[in-house]
């Protein structure tokens, strides 16, 4: 059977690029409003569409909920702004992140924001395998500045600067760039994390 993904809708965007890719991979895609339906997924995909107190408004009511299960094993994803939602907190805004990852979003202390295009990620974790070229998809002024560099699994220079750009926590992985706008590099990833939440089920 294939894997069953659950992707939350914030209300924000359009989740087209996300679903499309993950159903090229075989996977079966549920996109949902109410984000009381992530806690029975197999799978979550916090998808990298909008600003960080508008999507913590609607994953609030199960903010708690939803850390429990990503620590009891729950393959999850963040992509962009998925990922941002996974720290404590935010300088975008001023609701409480998910609090999955120890730290706090930072503003990019670069002279050109936002950060946008192709470039490069620093990585040997096994989501990378196979994938020879590492440019990737960027579009974001804001990172993960996070207090346990133990869950920092890549890094990415920007203007002479490294900063953390791919997270782990329990089997919680965030990317600060977008897979789904990635090409190939991108379409290789995906099949990595699904090989990879299919070993966690």
């Amino acid at each position: 059977m294939p894997l069953k993904a659950v992707v939350a809708d914030y209300g924000v965007g359009n989740l087209y690029s996300i679903r499309r890719s993950l159903e090229m991979c075989g996977v079966e895609v549920k996109v949902v409003t109410d984000m009381r339906e992530l806690l029975d997924a197999e799978c979550i995909v916090l998808p990298g569409v909008g600003a960080f107190d508008k999507c913590m408004e609607r994953l609030k009511p199960v903010r708690e909920d939803l850390v429990a299960k990503m620590e009891s094993g729950t393959p999850t994803l963040g992509i962009c702004i998925g990922a941002q939602l996974m720290f404590g907190g935010s300088d975008e805004g001023q609701e409480p992140g998910i609090g999955m990852y120890p730290g706090r979003v930072r503003k990019l202390p670069c002279r050109v924001t936002p950060h946008m295009g192709w470039n490069t990620v620093e990585s040997d974790d096994p989501l990378m395998d196979g994938i020879t070229d590492r440019s990737f998809y960027f579009v974001h002024s804001y990172f993960g500045d996070a207090s346990d560099a133990s869950i920092v699994r890549g890094t990415t220079e920007y203007e002479g600067k490294d900063f953390p750009t791919f997270f782990r926590r329990c089997n919680t992985y965030g990317t600060q760039f977008h897979p789904e706008k990635s090409s190939a590099s991108g379409r290789r990833f995906l099949e990595n994390f699904i090989r990879f939440a299919e070993g966690c089920l």
